[in-house]
Formats: structure tokens, sequence, C-alpha cells
């Protein structure tokens, strides 16, 4: 395997599918389960008419933007988890992308408390010593990152106007169709070629769904406060990308804790190099 560089798309799409796979965690095995959702309109068994349920899904992104919550992403192979903590314009984002068996297995631990952010990076897999620069890379430090280096670079990045890492707000926008199933849950299907935005989507799988990315089936769950606290897309094969389940979740809604900046002498000004692999 020749590695050449991981721009941040391919980092996105490791992270939370097939694409971001990138945030995901190891294919929770049932992704390609059918939500069998009503037709938008109807009633649910429960009584409740589609469009009240596809408000209360709308709703429950609201408390997102207050930017104070926990929250987990799972997807092929890779996982994340994480802060968010508005007040004190920090987060904090662990990421494991592959395992050690993998060609090439990526872990970063990415802090953000503005106006500064710090990547701490480790390589593992038979195809590590590949990468360009590694001597430079810096691993087991945090690196401080220039953030003219990494404005708009969705892998290194975070902005405190958009702080919610996986979309959802932008995702149950796209929803075509839902009932609810319970109390709290909620099954339809969601266009996710109008997410592409959201950041939780690789777009090369949006691409490779085709005419399905239209309709793909999801599930949700929110808290007794209306609150989004599970949100998973059944996502089917295409192309090269077997089916998966990508998962978020979120907790502590208000109770988050802000991030802890590295210790002085755990930090290093990051090298060209590292720039160059995200780019």
């Amino acid at each position: 395997m020749t590695i050449r560089r991981f721009s941040a798309t391919a980092f996105a799409a490791a992270l939370l599918i097939p694409g971001l796979a990138a945030c995901n965690d190891t294919g929770t095995a049932g992704a390609g389960a059918s939500a069998t959702p009503a037709a938008s309109g109807s009633i649910a068994p429960s009584g409740t008419p589609a469009g009240e349920a596809k408000q209360a899904l709308l709703d429950s992104t609201n408390a997102i933007r207050d930017g104070n919550f926990r929250f987990t992403m799972s997807g092929a192979g890779s996982t994340a988890e994480g802060q968010v903590h508005e007040p004190s314009q920090s987060a904090e984002m662990r990421m494991t992308i592959g395992d050690p068996s993998s060609d090439l297995m990526m872990k970063l631990d990415l802090i953000h408390y503005k106006p500064d952010s710090w990547v701490k990076l480790e390589l593992g897999g038979k195809a590590a010593a590949s990468v360009p620069g590694l001597k430079n890379l810096n691993l087991g430090k945090y690196q401080h990152l220039d953030q003219t280096r990494i404005k708009g670079n969705r892998a290194l990045g975070f902005d405190f106007d958009k702080v919610d890492p996986a979309g959802s707000a932008v995702l149950t926008q796209g929803v075509t169709e839902v009932r609810k199933t319970g109390e709290g849950t909620y099954a339809g299907t969601v266009d996710v070629s109008k997410a592409a935005e959201a950041g939780s989507l690789d777009p090369a799988v949006i691409t490779a769904l085709g005419a399905q990315a239209q309709s793909v089936p999801f599930t949700a769950k929110v808290d007794p406060q209306g609150r989004l606290s599970e949100l998973v897309l059944q996502i089917p094969a295409a192309g090269q990308s077997a089916a998966q389940d990508v998962k978020i979740t979120y907790t502590d809604y208000g109770n988050a804790a802000a991030a802890q900046k590295p210790p002085a002498d755990q930090v290093a000004e990051a090298p060209a190099e590292l720039y160059n692999l995200f780019n």
C-alpha cells in the first residue's frame, strides 16, 4: 500500500461512514436493516401524525446549538468521542481509525481552546512506516496548530459557530418519512444527498449511493426532555463500501466539562509534514 497523504475527505470518510466510517464503530452488523417507515403524513401506531414526529425530531436538535454536551460517533471500523463546551470556547475529540491489523491505523486527540488548537497523533499498522515525513511528525506529543493553516480543514479545525461535529440538525432536516415507534423513539428515512455539509457523511459515499441516498433508513431516540440522544443511519452497501451503521449519540447536555489544555512540556509546534498529511 502506498501512502501519499490523508486528505480531510478521506479522513472524514474513514471517520464516520463507510465514509465517516470515520466516526464509527466497527460497523454495527445490522447495518442493512430497514426501518419500514410510514408514509409521510400517515399515522404511526402510537397515533402520532408523521408531521408531528418530524417536528419533534427537528426540535430535538435545538439543545445541541447551546454547545454544551458530550458525543460519540461510530461507523466503518472507526470511532470518535468527545465534548463541546461553548461557554469556555473549548472542545476535545478523540478518534481511532482502523485497528492494528489494518494497513494503517490512526489515533488522534484533538483539543481546541480558542484561539488555540493542538493534535496528538499516533500511527500504527503495516504501512505506518510509509507515511511521508514520519520522522518529523512529533508522534507522542501534542502539536500546536497554526490557525491560519487549518482554517476550513474539517479534519483539524473546529468552528464554534457550528458546534455539532456530526451535523445532526442538518441530517434531520433531510428526513423524508418518519413515524414514532414508541416513547421517545422514531424510525424513517432521510435524504442524505441533501446533508453532505453535515460532516458525518463522506461525500464520496453519498455519490456512490446514487438514488439510494434519497431514502436511507434511520432510527432515533430522544431523552425525557425531548433532546436527541441517538441517531443511527443504516447506510446500504455502495461501490466498494459494505453496508454500515453510522451511530451518533449525545449525552450530558448542559453538563459537559471544559477541555484541558495540554501541559507545556508535552507540546511542540506542528511541522509542515503534519499539515501536508491532512491537506
